[in-house]
């Protein structure tokens, strides 16, 4: 399951809370999970309220514990009892957190917004200003960000199971204070299968071509999934080109810097994509005593090139009829396949 959450005026624990039980995550399991960690003197209750026009759920914890602190250890040892131990969606995305500005009043006085805590926390997480004054990410909202190990970026590749709203307790003049979720499946399809990947690119006017090569080569070796450069027109008609590369958004930051290292340049773009991953097999066939590699998927076979350039060169071939060659092979063993099931 994917879980995207669309902080349209913030963040905080309760809207969080109160947005996925509108989307439909049971109460009393919630409220079992908290008492499994031990934790007792609260209630959580979730009523149905209407924001601007907006239906959504707020929660409400009433806390009867007199403690007013805890120390992290204690806390920690308490959150690895909760029952239970995987969570229904193990992909969770985030769009921008809107901050907001002015102060708020804490424990030891009046510290400016966000919280020194909150922006601890929200360390790697993508932001974004807004006109809302005041505190519109908590602690509390940003601790489960990091817990989740959200990444952040548009709505992901998925089938929308579900969407709820989590409502806030202050009320704004022009809109409703919500926090959206939406529950979704991973898109598959007799198409292939969706994958999440991260575009990188920037723009190149003074590099030559063999460096331009070399980076490409090794960003492949690095992991990218895929590198390649178009031709562009920059301003005052300066012939250039763009680099591409498609990244696993774990890897882009790596990759980011071998492209700024290997080419120079003084920036990057890296766009949040989605791609459509066809099932493929390799075959390898026999080409008059050397062995080529074959790309099969649903809609057609390649020859692995480097292969087919080794048996060209074996053979004294040329190199498209080996290729021809390698295909034909290909088409008999799938018939044969085809036969023996």
């Amino acid at each position: 399951m994917i879980c995207w959450i669309n902080p349209f005026t913030g963040l905080a624990g309760d809207m969080l809370l109160g947005a996925l039980i509108d989307a439909g995550a049971p109460l009393h399991r919630m409220r079992a999970a908290v008492e499994s960690t031990g934790l007792t003197g609260f209630e959580l209750t979730a009523a149905r309220v209407v924001e601007h026009g907006l239906a959504a759920t707020r929660v409400h914890v009433d806390v009867t514990d007199d403690r007013s602190e805890r120390r992290a250890a204690e806390l920690i040892e308490s959150a690895a009892r909760a029952q239970p131990q995987q969570v229904a969606a193990p992909e969770v995305v985030c769009a921008p957190l809107p901050l907001g500005t002015g102060s708020v009043r804490s424990a030891h006085g009046v510290i400016p917004c966000p919280a020194p805590a909150t922006l601890a926390l929200l360390s790697g997480a993508a932001v974004t200003g807004t006109a809302i004054p005041g505190e519109t990410v908590t602690p509390t909202g940003a601790a489960l960000l990091v817990a989740a190990r959200t990444r952040y970026g548009p709505p992901p590749l998925m089938t929308v199971a579900a969407t709820g709203y989590g409502a806030g307790t202050r009320r704004l003049a022009d809109r409703p204070n919500v926090t959206a979720v939406t529950i979704g499946h991973p898109a598959e399809s007799q198409q292939g299968a969706a994958e999440h990947v991260v575009v990188l690119s920037t723009n190149l006017d003074d590099v030559t071509g063999e460096v331009l090569g070399h980076t490409i080569s090794r960003a492949l070796e690095a992991g990218a999934l895929d590198a390649w450069a178009t031709p562009a027109v920059m301003k005052k008609g300066r012939p250039a080109h763009v680099l591409h590369v498609m990244a696993p958004p774990e890897a882009a930051d790596q990759l980011s810097r071998l492209v700024l290292a290997e080419t120079g340049s003084l920036g990057i773009r890296q766009t949040a994509a989605g791609r459509v991953v066809l099932p493929r097999t390799t075959r390898t066939v026999d080409v008059n005593g050397c062995a080529v590699r074959v790309k099969c998927g649903p809609y057609g076979a390649k020859p692995e090139h480097d292969d087919v350039a080794a048996a060209s060169t074996r053979l004294g071939l040329p190199l498209r009829t080996v290729a021809r060659h390698a295909l034909q092979a290909c088409a008999g063993v799938a018939d044969d396949e085809g036969e023996a099931r």
